[in-house]
This record gives C-alpha cells, sequence and structure tokens, in this order.
C-alpha cells in the first residue's frame, strides 16, 4: 500500500510527459502552416529549453523550504495551458510564447516529482525508485510522438492545432494522479524555512554534484541527438522512414527494460560500476553508429544502447541527491535539470556545427566521446571521500548524514525528510 504514491506519481509523470512529446512536434508543425521558417522553428525550440532556466534555481529552493505537490499541479496545469493556447496561437511570438510557458510547466512537474522521490525514498531505496519514476518519461516518450503522428495529417495546420488540443486534455489526466501522492509534513512548513540557504557555488563546488549534472548531460544530449539524427542517418542509408521509426521505438523499449531491472544490476555489479559501465559502453555504441552497417546490426546496436543509456538518468539523480549538502537536494536537482536544458540546447547545436564539417556521421562520434567522459567522470563519484556514498569529505562542503556502504541511513531508526537527510527529533 505505501507503494502507491510511487505508482501514482510514476502514471502522472507518463501522462505529462506524452503530453509534452505529442506536442513538441505539433508545435513545429504548426509554426510551419503560420510560415515560419528553420530558423522560427529553431527560436520557438530553443525558447521551450530556455525560459525555465531563470527559474530552476528559484523553484528549487522553495522545494527545499516546503512540500512538492504544489509544484506538480502547477507543473500539470502550465503544461496543459501551454499545449492548448499553443493550438489557437496565431502567430509566431504567441507560440515561441506559450511554448515557453509549457517548458516551464514540464520543469515544475519534474522538480516537484524528483524531489518528492528524495522525500519518501530511503537511501537503500533510492536507486529503485528513481529508475521506477523514470519508466513514466520513457513511456511518455515512446506514446507522445506517435500519437502525434497519427493525428497529424495532410493539413497540418488544422490537425497540429487538434493535436496540441488534445495534448493538453492528456496532461489534465495527470491531475488524476496526483491525489494525495504527497503526505502533509510539519517538518516542512516554517522551521524548514528558517534554515540557511545554500549558496549555488557550494553546491557546485560538492564532490559528487558536478559528475551528476554531467553524467545527466551527457546521456540526455545522446537521446535527444540520436532522435534528430537518426533520420538523417536512415535518409543517406536508403532506410524507409518507418523503419527508423521501428528503430527509435526499439531503443524506447530498451531503456524502458532497463530501468525496470535496475535493482538487481545494482545488486549484481553495484551502482559505480553499473554507471561507468553503461556509459562506456553507451560511447562505444554511439561511436558504431557511424558505421555503414546493415540495419540488423544497427537494430542491435540501437537496443543495447537504450538499455545502457536507460542507467544513466536515474542513477544520476542518486548521485546528486547523495552528494548535496543538507537544506539544498532540491536545489542541486534543480540545478541538474538547468544542465540538461543547456544540454539540449547545446548539443544539437555542436551536432549541426559538426554534421555540416565531417558528415552526418560525425555527431554520433562526439557523442561516444562526451559518454565516455562521462564514464570516467562515474569511476571518480566511485572514488569518493572515506565514509561512505554520499559524504562530503571537504571542509566547508556540508557533512550530512548520508547513506554508508550497505545503504542504511546513519542516525538508525530516524525518519527520512524531503531531501534525503535524517530529520532532528523534536
Amino acid at each position: 500500500m505505501k507503494r502507491y504514491w510511487l505508482l501514482r506519481l510514476v502514471i502522472a509523470f507518463g501522462f505529462a510527459q506524452a503530453a509534452v512529446s505529442m506536442a513538441r512536434p505539433a508545435v513545429s508543425y504548426r509554426a510551419l502552416s503560420l510560415g515560419a521558417d528553420e530558423r522560427a522553428i529553431g527560436v520557438i525550440a530553443g525558447v521551450y529549453a530556455l525560459l525555465p532556466l531563470f527559474a530552476a534555481v528559484p523553484l528549487g529552493r522553495r522545494t527545499d523550504r516546503g512540500r512538492c505537490a504544489p509544484l506538480l499541479f502547477a507543473g500539470v496545469v502550465l503544461i496543459a495551458g501551454g499545449c492548448a493556447l499553443s493550438g489557437t496561437a496565431g502567430s509566431l511570438a504567441g507560440m515561441a510564447a506559450w511554448s515557453g510557458v509549457m517548458g516551464l510547466g514540464h520543469l515544475c512537474f519534474v522538480i516537484g516529482a524528483q524531489s518528492l522521490v528524495a522525500r519518501r525514498s530511503a537511501p537503500d531505496e533510492q536507486d529503485r525508485d528513481f529508475g521506477h519514476f523514470t519508466i513514466g518519461a520513457s513511456l511518455g516518450q515512446l506514446v507522445g510522438p506517435v500519437a502525434a503522428g497519427l493525428l497529424i495529417g495532410g493539413d497540418t495546420g488544422r490537425s497540429s492545432a487538434l493535436a496540441l488540443v488534445v495534448s493538453a486534455a492528456v496532461a489534465a489526466v495527470a491531475l488524476t494522479a496526483l491525489w494525495r501522492v504527497e503526505v502533509r509534513d510539519a517538518h516542512t512548513g516554517p522551521a524548514r524555512a528558517e534554515r540557511d540557504r545554500v549558496p549555488v557555488h557550494r553546491i557546485l563546488r560538492t564532490r559528487g554534484v558536478p559528475a551528476g549534472i554531467f553524467i545527466s548531460l551527457a546521456v540526455l544530449s545522446a537521446t535527444d541527438i540520436l532522435t534528430a539524427y537518426l533520420p538523417v542517418v536512415g535518409e543517406h542509408r536508403s532506410i524507409p522512414p518507418a523503419t527508423i521509426g521501428l528503430l527509435l521505438g526499439l531503443r524506447a523499449a530498451a531503456t524502458i527494460a532497463c530501468r525496470l531491472v535496475m535493482t538487481p544490476m545494482i545488486r549484481l555489479l553495484g551502482r559505480t560500476a553499473l554507471l561507468t559501465v553503461t556509459c562506456l559502453l553507451a560511447g562505444l555504441l554511439c561511436a558504431g553508429i557511424a558505421l555503414p552497417v546493415p540495419v540488423w546490426a544497427l537494430a542491435v546496436m540501437l537496443a543495447a544502447l537504450g538499455f545502457c543509456l536507460g542507467a544513466g538518468q536515474p542513477l544520476s539523480m542518486t548521485t546528486v541527491v547523495r552528494a548535496a549538502p543538507d537544506g539544498a537536494r532540491s536545489t542541486a536537482l534543480a540545478l541538474r535539470l538547468t544542465g540538461n536544458r543547456l544540454g539540449q540546447v547545446a548539443a544539437p547545436a555542436s551536432a549541426g556545427l559538426v554534421a555540416g564539417l565531417a558528415g552526418t556521421a560525425a555527431p554520433f562520434v562526439l557523442l561516444g566521446a562526451l559518454l565516455l567522459a562521462a564514464a570516467t567522470l562515474g569511476v571518480r563519484v566511485g572514488r569518493g571521500p572515506a565514509g561512505g556514498p554520499g559524504r562530503t569529505g571537504a571542509a566547508g562542503t556540508g557533512a550530512r548524514a548520508g547513506a554508508d556502504e550497505a545503504g542504511a541511513p546513519s542516525g538508525a531508526g530516524e525518519p527520512w525528510d524531503a531531501c534525503g537527510g535524517a530529520r532532528r527529533r523534536a
């Protein structure tokens, strides 16, 4: 019974992510029907990623001091509103503005949801719970584009507007799963607000936080560029679009499969080895996509790549939560999301530049190098200071009551607070 909160959160995230994944291609088609060129499409897509950057840290600060549920509800409302209003917008400026609202809503929901998982999961359950939580995102990313493709037809102006209105309704369904997903807690009231704020530079200097942010950025960049450039590779190798769609679906399904078996893999290999090995293999597989292999071999590589990429995001969340100073877990997760958004802007631009200079296979080699760097950081995170994972050893970084090597919370018997730290007894 007590695990139902996580199931409801996964369901809500699945609907919210499906709405966003459905709306983003529909926004592009809608903008094209309004006369947008490639540059305008890029600006609209950039507003989605850039606008929330300014709100990430304040939202994280607010969640560190209070409850998570208000952000979840606000996120769903903003996503639904941004989708619906994008479908009725009559100008490119309006499309860009409502795309930014949609992006802000997605950011609100993810910060609130990740903070809630950190709140309600004991240290030895965090990897598993973050893995299950991200299944919702994978399901949404799998279903959303397919649904958009089914709705958008010949008259792209009208059909894309319909797809956006439908995506708003899909987002609204997420509200039904958020009932009592968070238990009210007296410790999240004014007493928490009285804590001193941890400066952002101090969070970023805490051992493990920069590594977690970079690993997350690398894995997300690989997923985004793979989705954007595999159709280009297919065009050059005469692979039909339907086959490319199946290959991308295979990649997404393999990612879900990885997250379903996260717990036994961690028990078998350990989280540091799992993070390092999956990033290393993903880097090699990304570089292998650049080779002129037959379709069946490409399918095998993409399935293996999807499985490897499935581990990076949930493990990077746990890395950041365990490393962050007390009272700043949600802010650290917000900084991780900020890194993700910067990667979503910078990685496609860099990939486009590299592809223009060295060919369509070059971005995959670039991704391989990025993931190999992430694997190196994974090894360094595993060599953390003495005292077990999640502790900060440097003076002034705020040593925390974290998990010991066996995953048990220090201060046995103390309940676990919103950010993974032991609550003070009254």
